[in-house]
């Protein structure tokens, strides 16, 4: 069954099931820092469809996987669906460019060639059991449309994304560098420790 995946994917990834009041912020990936973000309500109704993204399309939850599946679904068109939707997608894929520019492209490659979930009417088809599997699904999502309106169009809107997504990283990830140096200098630390490089196990 599709929840039965769904389930056993949250369990391999550590994540455990939503109790009591929904948190008020989110840590989410941005360059070397994981940044806390308002956990808003878009974020909440959508976060079930995103994660059978990743089911869907193989890719990670580390920062590059993270990366790849915002950029899958920026090629499906998920900012027509929701702007916001679209924002939170763009600050993912600022730090798989930084870290992997190529995978990003190839990713959104592939989801001008796929569907997403978000759509109202798709993600009620879910919660009702049309799909009863994961390779249902992916005959639903994966690899369904040509790429058009042509691939040198197709790079001139990654391209775009790639601004904004840059942009946004800029604004966010440049105070919270600043501010988590001058946290550590209060704590003691030495600038050679605040500014050395953190060992990162979850780039993929």
């Amino acid at each position: 069954m599709l929840q039965d995946e769904l389930a056993a994917f949250y369990e391999r990834n550590g994540f455990g099931p939503v109790l009591g009041e929904r948190p008020r912020t989110v840590p989410v990936f941005t360059g070397c820092l994981l940044v806390p973000l308002p956990n808003i309500e878009v974020r909440h109704r959508y976060l079930k469809y995103h994660d059978l993204h990743h089911l869907v399309t193989g890719y990670s939850v580390g920062r590059i996987g993270e990366g790849e599946v915002s950029a899958w679904e920026l090629g499906t068109g998920s900012a027509f669906v929701s702007p916001t939707l679209g924002l939170m997608n763009l600050i993912a894929l600022s730090t798989g460019l930084v870290l992997r520019p190529r995978r990003m492209w190839q990713a959104f490659l592939r989801g001008t060639r796929s569907r997403n979930l978000y759509p109202a009417v798709v993600r009620a088809e879910v919660d009702a059991g049309r799909w009863h599997d994961l390779a249902e699904l992916r005959t639903y999502c994966l690899e369904v449309k040509r790429t058009r309106p042509g691939l040198l169009l197709r790079a001139a809107e990654f391209g775009g994304y790639c601004v904004l997504a840059m942009c946004i990283h800029v604004a966010i990830a440049g105070p919270a560098v600043v501010a988590r140096f001058f946290t550590d200098i209060l704590m003691g630390y030495s600038v050679f420790q605040a500014v050395k490089p953190k060992k990162r196990t979850d780039l993929y």
